[in-house]
């Protein structure tokens, strides 16, 4: 495949990396300060730039009926306008907030998880998440989407950053720590015990190979997907 990325961090040098050795070419490498770019060349995009110039680079491939996955967050305001041009434009999309294929598996689990501790009312349930200080939003995507995952199978109506003893909100903890790829808990407190689920990334391959299996899943399909989808899970 030849595979353009946008986005030419740490993340889009370790998507490179494992592109080219499973076989890949990378046509084009655009970093934060590109304003215009031409996408026609490739035959599909990943995406991993800001949360200011996702949408632009999304809606760009989509419009040029040039396959894109997604794995930038804090531009989620937007999913619903691009979901709707993916439709119209008869395209191919998956947007994750983590492509690392334990994250999916642990996604999962959290959610198995909230179905089993919904009815155990003296478990007070939080969730903590710790990146690098380079990372531009917080809470993560992943926290966020794990949030998800216990307030559909919970009384819980929302969650909330940085905030404790709250019996209707869930409780996000963001910490940004040097050097820290991302660790997120998921933690279940009562008087008498405490019961936590764990994943954390040693580095970024993780996510990188992640992404590269999902574009190779995408390439020859038509429709908005999840990793859900590309796991089979």
């Amino acid at each position: 495949m030849k595979i353009a990325l946008l986005g030419y961090g740490k993340m889009g040098k370790a998507i490179e990396k494992i592109a080219l050795n499973r076989g890949h070419e990378i046509i084009l490498k655009i970093d934060t300060n590109s304003n215009s770019y031409d996408i026609l060349a490739a035959d599909i995009a990943i995406d991993f730039s800001t949360p200011t110039s996702a949408y632009k680079n999304i809606s760009n491939c989509i419009n040029n009926n040039i396959p894109v996955i997604s794995g930038t967050t804090g531009w989620y305001k937007d999913y619903d306008k691009i979901v709707a041009l993916c439709k119209e434009k008869n395209g191919a999309f998956i947007s994750a907030t983590n492509f690392s294929l334990g994250v999916n598996i642990f996604f999962k689990l959290n959610e198995r998880l909230a179905k089993m501790m919904a009815k155990l009312h003296d478990y007070n349930v939080s969730i903590e998440e710790i990146h690098h200080t380079e990372k531009l939003d917080a809470p993560s995507g992943t926290a966020i989407t794990l949030a998800e995952g216990i307030i559909k199978n919970s009384d819980k109506k929302e969650w909330e950053l940085n905030v404790t003893n709250s019996k209707q909100s869930l409780p996000i903890i963001s910490k940004r720590i040097s050097e820290v790829s991302g660790t997120h808990s998921i933690t279940y407190t009562s008087s008498v015990d405490t019961l936590e689920i764990k994943h954390t990334a040693h580095n970024r391959e993780g996510f990188a190979l992640g992404a590269v299996i999902a574009t190779e899943w995408l390439i020859d399909k038509k429709g908005v997907y999840t990793m859900k989808d590309v796991l089979g899970i």
